[in-house]
């Protein structure tokens, strides 16, 4: 059954909800079951916000998430090469947990991830060291992820992939994603 929020989000962009547009695939979390990956809760604001994404039309835009783990600590740290800071491996999986965010961010809203027609765009911010130039394969983990739990076509997504030398919180990366939904 679909969450209260989307249903409030379906009449705030105009979309009405029938008992067939009730149905449920459940095809994306079966998936999830068979890989062995368990949504964290679906995180809130930590800033003067009150919304983690926006729906206009089909369209979802979602705000950066952070790599917040299962256990609801924060991955932190600058990534960086020889000692001046994380590893790659440590930026990787704090791509890998923010996507995961991302997703459960998605089913919260939606009520049933196959409501997802395409992962448009991923676009993911990378705290690292000036001399570090590998943050395209950071941000692979949350790539990687999106393809397992979306698969083709539907997790094919645009990216980027830029460094900065500093992100809220001391967060080693931050993630948004733009993702098109089914037409009811």
């Amino acid at each position: 059954m679909f969450s209260t929020q989307f249903l409030s989000l379906s009449k705030s962009i105009g979309r009405t909800t029938s008992a067939k547009s009730l149905r449920r695939f459940v095809h994306v979390e079966k998936r999830l079951e068979e890989l062995g990956i368990d949504l964290p809760p679906a995180p809130g604001p930590k800033a003067n916000y009150n919304i983690v994404c926006h729906a206009s039309g089909n369209m979802m835009y979602i705000s950066g998430h952070l790599p917040v783990k299962a256990d609801g600590s924060l991955m932190t740290g600058r990534i960086g090469p020889n000692g001046e800071g994380q590893s790659l491996e440590h930026g990787y999986e704090a791509a890998r947990h923010a996507g995961l965010n991302i997703v459960s961010t998605l089913k919260s809203q939606l009520g049933d991830l196959d409501k997802v027609k395409q992962v448009v765009k991923v676009f993911g911010i990378v705290q690292s060291s000036d001399s570090f130039k590998e943050q395209h394969r950071v941000m692979d983990g949350c790539s990687d992820l999106i393809m397992e739990v979306f698969e083709k076509p539907v997790g094919y997504h645009a990216r980027s992939a830029i460094g900065t030398s500093t992100l809220p919180l001391d967060i080693s990366v931050e993630v948004e994603a733009i993702v098109e939904l089914r037409e009811e």
